[in-house]
C-alpha cells in the first residue's frame, strides 16, 4: 500500500460522532495519521510489529498499522463510543485489530511501538502526562503527537522518565468548531510529532 492509498483509506473511516469536550478528542486528520504512520513504517516500527495506539478514537492509527503489516495491533480509549466506532471500521476494512474499553492508566502488555494523539491539556491540564509515561512503559518506541508549545515539556518529562526524545515532523492541526467555547469556524494549531525511545 502507498502512502496516497493509505491516506485515502483513512479518509473513509466512520468519525466519532459529537466529541467529548473533558477528553480533547479532536481527530487526527487523515493526512497527518497518513504521514504518522508513514514514518514509522519507514522506520521499522510497524511492519510486523505488535502495535498500541493510546486513546485510539475512531481506530485511525491502530487500523493504519494492521493495513501496514503489524502482527497484533490494540486500540486502548476510554470512550465506550470510541471503541464501538472503532470495531466498526476496522470489521468494514478487514483491519486485524483489537479493541479495549478503559483508561489509559489501565493499558498493559508488551509492544514494539506506541502510536498516540495524546490530549494536548488545553482542558485539564497536564492530561497528557499519563499517556507519555505509559506509553514508554509499555514500547521501546513511541510516535507522539503533541502542541508544539509544548515540546520542550514533553523532551524533559521523556528525559526524566529515561528515554530519549526527538522531533520527526512538524504539522498545521486543523480543528474544526466542535465545542461550545469555540470562537471560529476552525483553529489551525502547529503541532510536532515527537518519537520517545525508551
Amino acid at each position: 500500500m502507498k502512502k496516497k492509498q493509505l491516506e485515502i483509506v483513512l479518509q473513509h473511516l466512520k468519525p466519532m460522532g459529537k466529541p467529548s469536550e473533558v477528553l480533547e478528542q479532536y481527530p487526527t486528520p487523515a493526512p497527518i495519521a497518513a504521514d504518522i504512520l508513514w514514518e514509522a513504517y519507514g522506520a521499522g516500527d510497524i511492519d510486523g510489529k505488535a502495535v498500541a495506539d493510546l486513546g485510539c478514537g475512531n481506530g485511525i492509527f491502530a487500523i493504519g498499522a494492521a493495513l501496514l503489516g503489524a502482527c497484533r495491533v490494540v486500540g486502548i480509549d476510554s470512550d465506550v463510543r470510541a471503541i464501538e466506532v472503532a470495531k466498526d471500521n476496522a470489521r468494514e476494512l478487514g483491519a486485524d485489530s483489537e479493541f479495549v474499553h478503559g483508561d489509559v492508566e489501565s493499558a498493559s502488555g508488551t509492544f514494539d511501538t506506541v502510536l498516540q494523539n495524546p490530549p494536548f491539556g488545553a482542558q485539564k491540564k497536564h492530561a497528557d502526562r499519563p499517556f507519555i509515561r505509559k506509553a514508554l512503559e509499555l514500547a521501546p518506541r513511541v510516535y507522539s503527537l503533541h502542541n508544539a508549545d509544548t515540546q520542550e515539556f514533553v523532551e524533559k518529562m521523556v528525559l526524566a522518565l529515561g528515554g530519549a526524545c526527538e522531533p520527526v515532523k512538524r504539522f498545521k492541526f486543523e480543528i474544526p468548531y466542535a465545542f461550545a467555547f469555540h470562537r471560529k469556524p476552525k483553529e489551525t494549531i502547529s503541532v510536532v510529532l515527537l518519537r520517545f525511545q525508551r
